[in-house]
């Protein structure tokens, strides 16, 4: 018997979650992963490498607690986000028997973490302007355990209707947690439903260091929730999710200085969003940029596959999202440094000059 016959059948069958660095690419201007384009000046301080760390470190706990409005104890930190959205699933879903639910086009990882769980994923897609379908959730809770919608939504970038936020939750009192992915929040920060714990003990929210904070290759992500949510979690979580250096930097990302200089950063990127905005409007072969909330934009193309193609010869990579339902023909971009943008849209200038000689 082979080793792979060993393997469970669902992750013999699984499809894995073909994140940037996977899929991989050559070239200096990455604008497929929606990273901060600039590494933050941060240095170790902590020393004690020879000791296991805490399993929920307390100043980073603290601080994140104060700059997102909740207690401490409705915090919990982890890999990453990706970390939180496994945990709720191996939390609340009992495989074999329980689902989730999620709404396309939307994150990947959400139906990857199922699937590897052995949960089944039930999906309704998001409307054509990509809000909830609420009478067709509402239709589909049988067995449903957990919901996740992202907002604002990876890879459109659009804000979910905050009504409707309220009824998914209405609807879902008593038979479900809602999971909310808050990601990029921090580029619409009055979208957040942090403040509406209080009234929603089965509302999470997941949140991270990776985008606004320009934090990515630290995996620093956190669930926030009510006390309850919050202390099962902490039941399954590994006993020492948070490496000692990541939480050293955590700390220093949110000190007053560490926060000040991250809304420093997203200012400058909602900026050049506009501009690049604007910009693409005016480049022929775009069919529609969608407005987005996030670090990145979503935009349609007559020639997608040539446009990619002739970014990534010319070392600028993004990512291409026709796989996803509804979004045939588009590419996502992430939004990068001034100058990073300049080349993108004189590449596409250039892409279209090409796309047209071979018409």
């Amino acid at each position: 018997m082979s080793i792979e016959n060993l393997a469970r059948t669902n992750v013999r069958e699984l499809t894995p979650y073909q994140s940037a660095r996977r899929l991989g690419g050559s070239g200096d201007v990455w604008l497929n992963a929606n990273e901060y384009p600039i590494a933050p000046a941060f240095q170790l301080t902590a020393q004690t490498f020879n000791r296991y760390p805490e399993c929920q470190p307390a100043q980073v706990i603290e601080r994140y607690a104060a700059y997102a409005g909740v207690k401490k104890e409705q915090v919990l930190v982890s890999r990453g986000a990706d970390e939180g959205i496994e945990l709720l699933i191996r939390t609340f879903c009992q495989p074999s028997k329980d689902a989730m639910l999620f709404c396309p086009p939307t994150y990947g990882m959400y139906a990857v973490s199922a699937e590897t769980c052995g949960v089944e994923r039930r999906m309704v897609a998001a409307k054509q302007d990509w809000q909830l379908d609420l009478p067709a959730i509402a239709d589909n809770l049988d067995n449903v355990k957990l919901v996740y919608v992202c907002n604002p939504n990876n890879p459109t970038g659009n804000l979910i209707d905050p009504d409707d936020l309220r009824r998914l939750l209405e609807m879902t009192k008593g038979k479900a947690i809602v999971a909310v992915d808050e990601a990029y929040i921090e580029f619409c920060p009055q979208a957040s439903l942090a403040g509406w714990l209080s009234d929603y003990p089965h509302l999470a929210c997941l949140r991270t260091l990776s985008k606004a904070f320009a934090l990515a290759g630290l995996r620093c992500g956190f669930v926030l929730g009510n006390e309850t949510l919050i202390a099962l979690l902490l039941k399954v979580i590994a006993p020492y999710p948070l490496p000692t250096p990541v939480a050293d930097i955590a700390t220093q990302a949110l000190s007053s200085e560490g926060i000040v200089l991250m809304r420093q950063q997203v200012s400058e990127i909602a900026t050049h969003r506009r501009w690049l905005q604007q910009a693409l409007q005016n480049c022929a072969g775009v069919e529609q940029v969608f407005t987005s909330d996030s670090n990145y934009l979503l935009v349609r193309f007559t020639a997608a596959r040539q446009v990619f193609n002739h970014l990534s010869a010319q070392g600028i990579i993004v990512r291409n999202q026709h796989q996803q339902p509804g979004l045939s023909g588009c590419l996502r971009i992430t939004i990068g440094t001034r100058d990073e943008c300049q080349r993108l849209v004189d590449a596409l200038t250039t892409a279209n000059e090409t796309c047209q000689e071979r018409m």
